[in-house]
Order: C-alpha cells, then structure tokens, then sequence
C-alpha cells in the first residue's frame, strides 16, 4: 500500500480505499443475480419436461419472482389449452371413427340388397311377375342411399361449416305452416294428419334450417302414427324462450333413452324405421340445427301415449308498435 501510494500518489490511496468496497458490490450482484435467476432457471426446466411429454410438470407460480410468476402463469394457462385441445383433438377422431363406422353399416344393408336383387334379375328363368317386384327394390334403396347421402351432406355442413348463418327475425308459426306445406304430399300418402296450433315469440334464426328441424320433426312422426293419425304442432312463448312442440299419437319410444335419439344412425327400432325408408340421421340434423342457434331439444314420452319432441329457442323481445 504504501509502494502505490509513492508511486500514485493520493488517487492510489483513493482507489485503494474504494476497491474493497467494489469488490463487495460486485459480490452482492452476483449473489442477488443468482437468486434473480434461479426462478427463471426453474422455469427453463419445467418448460424442457413440458416439451418433452412430462404431462405432470406444474407451472403455478411460486412467488420468488413477479416475472417469472407472470411468466409461470402463461404456461400454465398455455398447457391447460393445449391439453384441452388435445382431448378434443382426440375425442374428434374417436367420434369421426365412428361416424365411418356407422356410414360404412348403412350403407352396407341397401347395397347388399341391390347386388342381391340384380343377381336375382341376371337368371334367365325368372318370371316375369317377379321381375318387377325386384326392380322395384332396387329403386326404393338406390333412393334410400341417395336419401342418406343428402343427410349425410347436410350433417356435415351444419356441424363443420365456419361460415356465420344469415340470421334474421323469424317467426315459427310462419316456418310451421311452410314446412307442413312442403310435406303435404308425404303428409297426404301416410295419411297424416297436422294441426298447427299457438303463438310463441319470434327468434332470432336462419329460416331454411328452422325449416328444416320442423320438417325433419313433423316427417319422422308421419312415418309412426297409425293411418288417420295425428301430429300436433304447439306454439307458445315460457320464461323468455320460444317454444315449439311436436307431438303426435303414435306408439312411443317405449323405454328408449330420449338422448339416444338424437345419435347418428340410432333406431330404436331398425327394421321398422329402415322398411319407411328413415336414414336415421333427422333427429341428428335437429339436434344440430337447434344448438347452432342456442336452442335445446328434448324427447319424452306423453303419458296419453305417442312422442313429443320440444324445442326451446331464446326469444326475441317483442317489436315496439
């Protein structure tokens, strides 16, 4: 000390004085550094397992560090979607598998029938009387598949279409009467009777898919009621919702689950519902029709006997006169 001072005079002595005290600063930042850092080390690791398949790795903040908190509660929220969308990635295929599943059964039964039928028709003896019966065959399931293929369309539009629905004020008696209008012939050879009977509220929906849940409705009870039966068609407005109810005199659903209905391809009687020519995809139609517009559907059995099905819209406030 004294050779600096003699050679650098006071500044040495200066700087000798203040050394000590740098070296001191210099320690305290890089302990305080270190301790700074290891959170956010912390988190690089939690972020390497996460990233590596560790599903177990827990982001929630610790509160040594208000930013890395910040930082751990990103994640967290980051794996959470992630996860979320995994499942329902997931979910998606499994029922995608099995919607190919089912298509790949129904389409199994008209076909099988078609090639039988043509074999049939290919024998040289066959008579003639018998001809046309298995020509006629091959026409009611030829429409049958082109039925299902029009359903099969359709389901697949509504469930994965992006594209926002043209929505406007409508009123449900209207679609009601146009929907029974345009089933009059199908109504007329089941001898189906239809009564279309009170007011409800309007809504706020796209008028040829509202059109189409009360067709789909109305023709999927023509095909159970008894010849001279009856279908009732019940408006009214209940605690801001707008309510439709399908009803008709028919057998029921019997003991059926009423949620089942609305799967795809569902029969609570197969043949039955495949001899009136049912593609089994209507009730599924509605069902998707009326959530993509914020509705409900629901089945019960009426205690007098036959199905009602009811469908529950939210309501639009009246119009100021």
């Amino acid at each position: 000390m004294l050779f600096a001072v003699l050679v650098f005079g006071a500044d040495a002595r200066l700087f000798l004085l203040l050394a000590p005290v740098a070296i001191f600063v210099f320690g305290i930042a890089l302990l305080i550094g270190h301790f700074l850092s290891q959170p956010l080390r912390d988190l690089h690791r939690k972020i390497v397992a996460a990233k590596q398949g560790n599903t177990s790795v827990d982001f929630s903040p610790t509160g040594s560090l208000h930013e890395a908190d910040l930082l751990a509660a990103d994640f967290q929220n980051l794996c959470g979607t992630a996860k979320s969308q995994r499942s329902d990635l997931v979910l998606k295929q499994q029922r995608q598998t099995k919607f190919i599943s089912d298509v790949a059964h129904e389409l199994r039964t008209p076909l099988t029938a078609i090639r039988g039928n043509a074999e049939i028709l290919q024998d040289p003896d066959l008579p003639p009387e018998l001809h046309e019966k298995f020509c006629e065959t091959i026409v009611n399931e030829a429409e049958r598949l082109t039925r299902l293929s029009n359903d099969l369309l359709t389901l697949q539009h509504i469930e994965e279409d992006t594209t926002p629905l043209e929505l406007a004020r409508v009123n449900l008696k209207d679609i009601a009467q146009n929907a029974v209008d345009a089933l009059a012939s199908t109504l007329r050879e089941r001898e189906a009777n239809v009564r279309i009977s009170g007011e409800a509220p309007d809504v706020l929906g796209n008028v040829d898919r509202l059109k189409q849940v009360v067709m789909n409705l109305v023709e999927n009870a023509s095909r159970f009621v008894d010849a001279g039966g009856h279908i009732e068609i019940d408006l009214y407005g209940l605690d801001g919702q707008s309510l439709m109810a399908v009803k008709d005199d028919g057998p029921g659903f019997g003991d059926t689950d009423p949620k089942l209905l609305f799967d795809r391809f569902y029969r609570a009687d197969s043949s039955r519902t495949r001899g009136t020519g049912g593609t089994g995809l209507g009730l599924a139609i509605v069902k998707s029709v009326v959530e993509a517009h914020d509705g409900t559907v629901v089945a019960f059995n009426r205690p007098e006997g036959g199905a009602c099905f009811l469908v529950a819209l939210p309501a639009l406030p009246p119009l100021e006169q």
